[in-house]
């Protein structure tokens, strides 16, 4: 499981991973702001997925 700032707000599976990614908060940013963020997610994703 993949969290992103939720913290005590989360649900919990019992039996599951789970991995606290510290990210900015996109939100009222415009996309020269956002495209930092989603390409940070998409390295993070593709380290999974290695």
């Amino acid at each position: 499981m993949i969290t992103m700032g939720c913290g005590d707000a989360c649900p919990v599976f019992p039996g599951k991973t789970y991995l606290g990614w510290q990210l900015d908060d996109p939100a009222g940013k415009g996309v020269d702001a956002v495209r930092p963020i989603r390409d940070e997610i998409r390295r993070r994703v593709d380290a999974l997925l290695a």
